[in-house]
C-alpha cells in the first residue's frame, strides 16, 4: 500500500487541536485530503458521503453525541473497512484496553510527540496496531457493560441516531421533524432499539447507553 491520496477524517471537537494535528502530519501525508468532524453527528455526516473512500478515522472519545466508547463501537460495527485510531488525553491503561477492545487499531495519547504520531498512522495504514510504548493490554472481562456494548453494535446507523436523540431528551415528534421522516418511524426505530438494547422503554435505553459513557468516565478519573 502507498501512502498517497489518503482521506482522513480527524474527529475531535476541539478546533486548535484539529488544525494543529492537521498541520503536523501535513508533511509526513502531503497527499492527504483531511475531512474534520467536531461530533458524533457531524462525523456520520461525514461518513454519509458514499462518494469518498475513507482511508482512516482519528477519533476522541470525548466528542459532543459521544457516550463513552459508543461511536467508537458503532464505526468499527458499520465501517469495518475504515481503521480507527483513537487519539485521547487520557492515557490510562483501562482506557487503552478498552480502546483496543472495541475495535481500535491503536491509541495515541494526545501528549505524544509528532514523531510518534507519524509512526503510529502509518504503522496503522499498513494495517499493524499501534500502542505508546510500554503499554499491556490488559483482558476484558465479559461484564454487563461488555454486554451492552455488544448489543449497541447491533443498531443500525440510523437506531443509533435516534438512540442518541433519546439520549438528549428529544420528543418522538422532534426526532421525526429532525430527521425528515414519520412519528411512525420513530416508534418503529424505537421498538427495534429496545428489542436489541433488551429493554422496555427510552429511560432503560438511555441509561443503557449511559454504561459506556460512565465507564469511560470511571476508567479515566
Amino acid at each position: 500500500m502507498k501512502l498517497e491520496n489518503l482521506n482522513i477524517i480527524i474527529a475531535d471537537d476541539h478546533p486548535l487541536f484539529r488544525n494543529a494535528l492537521r498541520q503536523a502530519l501535513t508533511s509526513a501525508f502531503e497527499h492527504a485530503q483531511w475531512f474534520e468532524a467536531d461530533s458524533a453527528d457531524a462525523l456520520q455526516a461525514v461518513l454519509d458521503d458514499r462518494h469518498i473512500d475513507y482511508d482512516l478515522v482519528l477519533l476522541d472519545l470525548q466528542m459532543p453525541g459521544s457516550h463513552g466508547y459508543s461511536t467508537l463501537i458503532h464505526l468499527r460495527s458499520h465501517y469495518p473497512d475504515v481503521p480507527v485510531v483513537v487519539i485521547s488525553a487520557h492515557e490510562d491503561i483501562n482506557t487503552i484496553s478498552r480502546a483496543i477492545h472495541y475495535g481500535s487499531s491503536g491509541f495515541i495519547p494526545k501528549s505524544s510527540s509528532m514523531e510518534a504520531l507519524k509512526e503510529a498512522l502509518t504503522a496503522v495504514l499498513f494495517g499493524d496496531i499501534w500502542l505508546p510504548k510500554g503499554a499491556e493490554i490488559i483482558p476484558i472481562e465479559d461484564d454487563a457493560v461488555d454486554k451492552m456494548a455488544s448489543k449497541l453494535s447491533d443498531l443500525t446507523p440510523q437506531q443509533y441516531k435516534v438512540l442518541q436523540m433519546f439520549a438528549e431528551g428529544l420528543l418522538n415528534k422532534q426526532i421525526a421533524y429532525d430527521l425528515g421522516v414519520s412519528e411512525a418511524t420513530i416508534k418503529a426505530h424505537a421498538t427495534a432499539i429496545f428489542r436489541k438494547l433488551g429493554v422496555r422503554n427510552r429511560t432503560q435505553a438511555v441509561i443503557a447507553l449511559a454504561q459506556l459513557e460512565m465507564l469511560d468516565k470511571m476508567d479515566i478519573s
